[in-house]
Parts: C-alpha cells; structure tokens; sequence
C-alpha cells in the first residue's frame, strides 16, 4: 500500500488527503490548526498538530519513509518554502506542492521539489480542454512534460483492436487503461451494470462504445489527437 503525507489541510490539502485514503492509501495528515486534524482524522491512517516549519517535530514522523509529501500550505508562501526545505534535508524524496503564483513555483524548483501544482491554472487547463472536446473527462499536465488524460472513445476508435489503432506508432500516445461497463446477472435475476477497469490491456482488446480510455503522450500529440477527434471541430 502507498503510503503519503499531506501537509496543510486548506480545501486543497483536505481533499487530496480524503480522497487518497478513499482509495485506499495510507495517508498521514499534517496541520497546525487542531480543528482540522480533528475534522480529518476519521478519514486518514493518521493526523498529527504540529509546525511543520520546525524541523525536530517533523523528523519525529519518518517522512522520508513515505512515498510522496505534498504541500498544500500554498498562500503561507515562505512557510510553504521553509517546509520545503526541510523536508529535503530530512530525505523526503518525492515532494509535490501547491503554489500560488509562477513565481512561487520558481522558487520551490530551486529548493527542490519535483512536481509544481498551480490550482487555478490546472482547473483552466482542464476546462478550456473540456470546451473544446465533449469527450474529455480529466485533463491533467505532468511535470515531466507529458499529458494524461479520460477520454471517452471516439466514434472512429469503436470496434477496433488496440493493434489497429496503433497509438503508441502512429501517434505517440499510450493507452495505459481503459474503463468500461460490465453487464452482469445477480442471483435474483436482477441486471447490474459494474464499472470496471482493465488496467493492462492489450494488443488484441477491442474498443466498445463508452468506454473511457486513459492516455498518455507528450501534450502536443495529447492536444492533437483532442483535435482530430473532436467533433465540435467539423
């Protein structure tokens, strides 16, 4: 099981550490603010009061034993940097963090962390990209340059094999999973609909209609293939 640690439970932070534990991770919450610990420590493995500019609280709690640490302190700008710091010098390897402002981001690159996350212009992304295709359900930039996104299969990807579409070849792009809704009976007779995933398709898996497909390329072949295959373009 991942294992995470969410410092900083504004709206941000308190929805990143909910829905992680609803997913079964095991989550460790972070804040200052002892009504907020309270309010989540049903919800996460644990949650702890504590400054998370003072170095010696944070060593209690063996961050650098977790698998990512975000940051969701974002408007405390220099203690978002402090903690940043911090969680560096104590061997914390993979540290996400909320900004607010490209400079802020600018800052916390030159200490350290990897993955930059500007709430706002996520959401604008997000929805500018909604707008243009119907078929988009999540959007999402990746620091190392590349794009996942939830597209639900065009009309020209139905009824054919992950062969024949040859993604990967022709356009760059990698189906890593695909949603799909599964029929089935209960013992009562009764129809149900599952939805399910297939997290490792392959060659010869065919493309039904409504299904989502999870993607992942570069953003300019991501942003193209939106293009090719929206219909709000024709």
């Amino acid at each position: 099981m991942a294992r995470y640690a969410v410092i900083g439970l504004g709206r941000f932070g308190m929805t990143v550490a909910t829905v992680l534990a609803e997913y079964g991770m095991d989550v460790m919450a972070i804040d200052k603010d002892q009504e907020l610990i309270n309010e989540i420590s049903s919800h996460v493995a644990s949650a702890y009061c504590l400054d998370s500019t003072d170095e010696a609280a944070l060593r209690t709690l063996n961050l650098n034993e977790v698998d990512a640490v975000i940051i969701g302190i974002g408007s405390q700008i220099q203690e978002c940097i402090l903690t940043a710091a911090i969680l560096k010098k104590i061997g914390v390897n993979l540290i996400y963090s909320k900004v607010e402002n490209r400079l802020h981001g600018k800052i916390m690159e030159l200490v350290g962390v990897q993955h930059i996350l500007l709430p706002e212009e996520i959401v604008g992304n997000q929805l500018a990209k909604r707008l243009i295709s119907t078929n988009i359900l999540e959007y999402t930039n990746l620091s190392t340059g590349h794009t996942m996104i939830e597209l639900v299969a065009p009309k020209e990807f139905v009824g054919k094999t992950l062969q024949e579409l040859a993604l990967p070849s022709k356009r760059g792009i990698n189906i890593i999973a695909i949603k799909y809704n599964y029929l089935d009976v209960t013992e009562e007779g009764d129809n149900v609909i599952e939805n399910r995933l297939n997290e490792m398709p392959g060659a010869n898996d065919l493309i039904n209609e409504g299904d989502v497909l999870i993607l992942l390329g570069t953003k300019g072949n991501v942003d193209k293939l939106i293009y090719d295959t929206s219909a709000k373009k024709e």
